[in-house]
């Protein structure tokens, strides 16, 4: 029994291991394991029993966290776009758009799951509506089947990393951070993410074109009278919305200092591109509705349709991220917008059903459910853990690390990669993360930035041969036997797993890259975040000696000795403050036995002494 007790921690955890290896659940492994091993250290004395006491009210304070409530939210939408048939007419739009240069199928999936990602911030739905709709498509014009399979695949985790991401929320809540620097620092990495996709697929098509072909003339459905493909008017349509968001980000301190009535020398990076996007798009849209109604022939088919498709997503992300980004709104009111105008949206569409809801909110209802039960079983663990020293051991063990911070940023991303393999991010966020944040905490590790680097490590876990997620997704719905093709009338070959494998690999790569490429570059993150603000020293210091003075003349100084005597801590203490013993509770000048000389002395010229104080 004293080994044990003198050993509790890593007791405890190598227990909770047992329990996952048996094959239990997650969330009762973890109160299981939590609630047995109380009991076991209240018998060896380890902690008092009113340790169990506590518990109700962690458990109530799970059920009263706000932030929680963007998960439903954001889950109901992009359940209710996923299942309104936004994702099969942003690839038809896109592909029409892209198709004709090789690889163009594979770059209209990726964007398209950066968008989807953007409104939808689910990876399964993003993963299987991509599945269904793209897969026949890139099969039938002869692509690669493992690059198919990796490009979907790859494609539906940036939901994982674009906000509203749902780890975003989970990271945000188990770190006590905000939620919404948690969306502007992943913002920049995501789409830079989406960026190496990209730049994966120009690499193949320029060295290996066959794996990537273009896209018939004969499979290009929007035709003008003239025979041309509309690609003209599209253009110029682009170029005139891309110079408006480039004006409007240009301009935006500008904006921001007139709204505000004072001036704005700074607005973040983040905020700049999702209004700029957001009213380029909209002017894009509006010319597009003018054209409509009023038959002026300004627009192609292409043109009038890729606006008409790609507007309203954009709008439902100004609507929930600007807000956010904008300060106007919490993320989980922006959650609750964007489910509102997702509903809108597929009302418009006429394609919203008492059906299509209802199984909606079932979907959400169970996913919810899910987090919650992971939670709670992981705070029944954690308070436990926590009370046998838990954190301390595993700080003294990382703390051996040789490197420093990044000695312990490699160990920590390693053992992230590898527990992935076995582990989805959820379980991840509420078992590993609040061990290794005090710990970060305590090396001086910006937290954002912490986490949104193992928010990236993290999304390799739905690519991880043979567990990944998203490669189930894709498997369940990529073609397991020969089908005939409904528009050639060819018998087509299936999609075997081992190839799902192989191309989910390179992406797997590139994703390790992205985490390489933080740790490298830390202001990819903390280059969107507001800066903090600067105070100027001196004119505090000039202000605070006007107000003395003006002090000194309209009453009795002779009551302001007394004051600072109250102020001072006791002797041997800081009561209560941050500043070291001696520091006095860190008033410039003050010394540990009273505010400006000993306690009981009056200063001869307390004015004076004030003075000499701020002037240090």
């Amino acid at each position: 029994m004293a080994f044990i007790a003198s050993n509790f921690a890593p007791i405890m955890f190598i227990g909770l291991i047992c329990f996952l290896i048996l094959g239990f659940p997650v969330a009762f492994s973890l109160g299981a394991a939590g609630l047995a091993f109380g009991a076991l250290g209240v018998y060896l004395d380890i902690f008092p029993t009113a340790i169990l006491s506590v518990l109700p009210l962690r458990l109530i304070g799970i059920m009263a966290n706000e932030t929680l409530l963007a998960v439903p939210f954001f889950t109901l939408m992009g359940l209710i776009l996923e299942r309104s048939g936004m994702a099969e007419d942003l690839l038809d739009s896109v592909g029409q758009v892209f198709g004709p240069m090789r690889g163009g199928l594979a770059l209209a999936v990726v964007l398209v799951g950066a968008m989807l990602a953007a409104t939808t911030g689910v990876v399964a739905a993003s993963v299987i509506s991509m599945g269904l709709i793209s897969m026949p498509i890139m099969l039938r014009y002869g692509y690669s089947r493992s690059l198919a399979s990796g490009v979907i695949a790859a494609s539906g985790t940036l939901a994982q990393i674009i906000p509203p991401s749902l780890v975003l929320i989970v990271l945000a809540d188990q770190m006590g951070k905000s939620v919404g620097d948690m969306y502007k620092g992943a913002f920049i990495p995501g789409f830079t993410m989406m960026g190496l996709y990209i730049l994966w697929v120009v690499g193949l098509a320029i060295f290996k074109p066959k794996t990537v072909p273009a896209l018939p003339p004969e499979a290009r459905t929007f035709v003008e009278p003239s025979g041309s493909h509309g690609y003209t008017s599209l253009t110029v349509l682009f170029v005139f919305c891309l110079a408006v968001g480039v004006l409007l980000a240009h301009e935006m301190t500008a904006i921001h200092s007139w709204w505000q009535g004072e001036v704005v020398e700074f607005v973040p990076t983040d905020e700049k591109i999702v209004v700029a996007m957001c009213g380029g798009s909209f002017v894009g849209w509006l010319i597009a509705v003018i054209n409509r109604v009023t038959r002026m022939g300004l627009l192609s088919k292409l043109a009038e349709r890729v606006t008409f498709v790609l507007i309203p997503p954009l709008l439902l992300i100004f609507l929930v991220l600007g807000t956010i980004f904008l300060g106007v709104a919490t993320p989980t009111e922006g959650g609750a917008m964007g489910a509102m105008g997702a509903l809108i949206m597929a009302t418009m569409r006429g394609r919203l059903s008492w059906k299509l809801l209802r199984q909606a909110l079932d979907t959400t209802t169970k996913l919810a459910s899910f987090v919650m039960f992971i939670l709670v079983g992981a705070t029944i663990f954690s308070m436990v853990f926590q009370a046998a020293d838990g954190p301390v051991w595993v700080e003294h063990l990382l703390a051996k690390l040789p490197g420093g911070q990044l000695g312990f940023l490699i160990f920590v991303n390693i053992m992230v990669f590898f527990l992935a393999f076995f582990l989805d991010f959820f379980e991840l966020s509420f078992i590993v993360v609040p061990v290794l944040a005090p710990i970060a905490d305590k090396m001086g590790i910006d937290l954002i930035w912490f986490g949104v680097l193992l928010a990236v490590n993290m999304q390799t876990s739905f690519l991880h041969p043979p567990f990944g997620f998203a490669l189930f997704y894709l498997r369940s719905v990529a073609p397991e036997k020969p089908y005939v093709d409904t528009h050639t009338g060819k018998t087509m070959e299936p999609v075997t797993t081992m190839q799902i494998y192989k191309g989910a690999i390179p992406f797997l790569l590139l994703q390790l890259s992205m985490v390489a490429l933080m740790i490298a570059f830390p202001a990819l993150v903390t280059g969107g975040l507001d800066k903090p603000v600067q105070v100027d020293m001196n004119a505090v210091q000039q202000q605070m000696l006007q107000d003395l003075n003006e002090t000194e003349r309209s009453s009795d100084f002779n009551s302001l000795p007394g004051l600072f005597e109250q102020a001072a801590p006791a002797p041997g203490g800081n009561a209560g403050s941050s500043a070291a013993p001696g520091d006095a509770g860190g008033l410039p000048g003050a010394t540990q036995d009273g505010a400006f000389g000993p306690v009981g002395g009056e200063p001869e010229d307390p004015m004076k002494a004030i003075q000499e104080s701020l002037g240090k």
